[in-house]
């Protein structure tokens, strides 16, 4: 389908999911759970999240007191956990595309709905920490406001019916299972934005499923397209990484044609947790021999069946001899698609090539330009 026929052409407004949607909890999550569960001499590892994404947070508990056989019930587990979570909202951090996706539709007159399985107070308190963020939903609705929670439709046929717009013109985006079946069953088109890594083949029933928020392409929807797209890249706030180079010219590069480098991912789990797998470009500065221009992955590489996040920059520029151990900064300023399968080496190795042509062209452009000469790329500190 081209991105010139819409997927439902009455879309009127959007139904935004909150957790895992629009703002990064996961971290929090099992954060809080690893100091909670080791009072009862219990470790966390993350197994079980699989339980709890979408769900109502009793249902949730009850998972966990189930699973690790706590001494404890239900409602004194939420009683004894909820204050930890209070005191974390403030730590929260936008999703990549959340800020964007609500400024845009706000500024084109979208009506938007928040729906979450959480208590409305819970919500309130999560968003307050984000400007502008409860002036730009017309309807704000909690699981406590409602007789059922997700997988069942009420809560977003409450919000349709609160917006005073028909349910089937509504859009809906989601990152749980539990979600896309909620807004499937109320007629409703839905995007989903998987939350749990490598598990988009459980998102089957969603009629779009998508890597982040920064691949959303409204126009599919009959919504105003987005405008800040620049050469075929989008612009993102600048980060920095770094450390020596743990793989590199030699293995990759004699397959791709270009010089591969791998940089540990030890001490940037929080910085990858933040940033979806996909490609990105920037600047690359080695300690020994300047600044060049570069192409990224963040991700799995599906190809090889990583289980791993792996950070794997390619440096765009006609290296004679490998730099393995070297220092390598990175500075990247934009995005240029989200990670996909490829069925072939070669076609895997034809993506890189003209992903590092539309990331030289980029480059070249003023917009991105002027971060050559930053400071990090030339710095021995991660």
């Amino acid at each position: 389908m081209s991105i010139t026929e819409p997927l439902k052409k009455s879309v009127r407004c959007v139904i935004l999911d909150l957790d895992g949607t629009l703002i990064n909890t996961d971290g929090i999550i099992g954060d809080v759970l690893k100091v909670f569960l080791g009072k009862y001499g219990k470790q966390w590892d993350g197994r079980e999240v699989h339980k709890i994404v979408g769900k109502m947070p009793f249902e949730a508990a009850a998972a966990i007191v189930e699973d690790y056989g706590l001494p404890c019930s239900t409602s004194e587990f939420l009683s004894g956990i909820s204050p930890m979570f209070s005191d974390q909202w403030c730590n929260i951090k936008a999703l990549p595309g959340a800020d964007r996706l609500i400024k845009h539709l706000r500024n084109h007159g979208v009506s938007m709905a928040l729906a979450s399985n959480s208590p409305k107070e819970s919500i309130e308190a999560k968003i307050s920490y984000h400007d502008g963020w409860k002036n730009s939903f017309s309807v704000i609705l909690g699981g406590d406001e409602v007789r059922t929670g997700k997988p069942s439709p009420e809560i977003f046929l409450e919000a349709a019916k609160r917006l005073n717009v028909e349910h089937s013109s509504c859009l809906v985006i989601e990152d749980s299972v539990t979600g896309v079946t909620a807004g499937k069953a109320a007629g409703m088109g839905v995007i989903a934005v998987p939350s749990l890594p490598k598990q988009s083949h459980l998102y089957t029933a969603a009629d779009e499923v998508i890597n982040s928020l920064l691949d959303l392409r409204l126009e599919k929807w009959g919504l105003p397209p987005f405008e800040d797209w620049v050469e075929g890249t989008l612009p993102i706030d600048p980060w920095c990484i770094g450390g020596p180079v743990i793989k590199g010219f030699g293995r990759g590069s004699k397959v791709l044609g270009i010089p591969t480098a791998n940089l540990s991912t030890e001490g940037y789990s929080d910085l990858l947790m933040e940033h979806p797998a996909g490609v990105y470009f920037g600047w690359a500065g080695l300690s020994s021999r300047g600044v060049y221009k570069m192409v990224m992955s963040i991700g799995w590489n599906p190809y090889f069946d990583n289980k791993e996040k792996t950070i794997e920059p390619w440096l765009l520029h006609d290296f004679k001899e490998d730099f393995y151990g070297e220092e390598l900064r990175l500075v990247i300023v934009g995005y240029i698609r989200p990670e996909a399968n490829f069925p072939s080496l070669e076609s895997l190795v034809a993506n890189i090539h003209e992903d590092g042509r539309i990331a030289e062209r980029a480059l070249d452009l003023p917009l991105y330009s002027s971060y050559k000469n930053d400071p990090s790329l030339r710095s021995s500190q991660p």
